[in-house]
């Protein structure tokens, strides 16, 4: 099954997801946690932490003091990893699908994130005004093409000097068309981070002096869904 696309049809991307509530829940480890997540249908990867997410998290490489978005959060994987890799930093997770964000809200509670909070809304809009040291998405590429370029023309604008797009993706989703997009397009350096399962993970740096980093987190192990 397509894990893009969820079981009734309904795309995950929705603001207001229809289809009826069905809770589970998942769970993994990062840097020797176990993690724990709330999940329902309507909203990405429901059954599962799919690999191109675990890849991001993987490369996510943070400072301890980033600023970190995770843009279009879904149940908040990849916020909630961040938040415990940048301890002394602080993350946004932004999500446009309400049933997703109240997850990812629920999501940070249960795995007692104090350093982290969820907005509503598309794109970059629930964060007008922010600047950040790192941009983390597994965009919905099922929105289409014109909806990927839109975010990733205006992500440099949302970067703080020597900051840092990470973009996860696989052949499938066009991900190497949008590799090329960025190298042609982007104000800074265009590198693949990481590759796995078919995914790849590209990071696109603006110009300025890097921060330091940690290394590179072991990639969390998949999960499995149990009934909440």
């Amino acid at each position: 099954m397509d894990r893009e696309l969820p079981a009734d049809g309904e795309p995950y991307f929705a603001e207001r997801p229809r289809s009826r509530s069905q809770r589970g829940e998942l769970r993994f480890l990062y840097r020797g946690e176990l993690l724990a997540f709330a999940v329902d249908r309507g909203i990405f990867s429901a059954h599962g932490l799919d690999p191109g997410t675990a890849l991001l998290i993987e490369n996510l490489a943070l400072a301890p003091t980033d600023r970190v978005l995770d843009l279009g959060c879904g149940w908040g994987a990849v916020g909630v990893a961040a938040a415990k890799s940048a301890r002394a930093g602080h993350v946004v997770l932004t999500e446009v699908n309400r049933r997703a964000a109240r997850l990812a809200r629920e999501n940070l509670e249960r795995n007692r994130i104090p350093n982290a909070e969820v907005r509503v809304g598309p794109l970059f809009e629930p964060v007008a005004g922010a600047r950040f040291d790192v941009i983390a998405t597994n965009p919905p590429y099922r929105a289409g093409r014109p909806h990927v370029l839109a975010l990733l023309a205006e992500a440099p604008g949302f970067l703080a000097p020597g900051g840092r797009l990470l973009l996860v993706g696989k052949g499938s989703t066009g991900i190497r068309f949008y590799q090329r997009w960025l190298e042609a397009h982007w104000p800074g350096s265009v590198a693949v981070l990481g590759r796995g399962s078919g995914y790849r993970v590209l990071e696109a740096r603006t110009d300025g002096p890097p921060a330091p980093r940690d290394a590179p987190a072991r990639r969390p192990g998949r999960a499995s869904p149990r009934s909440a």
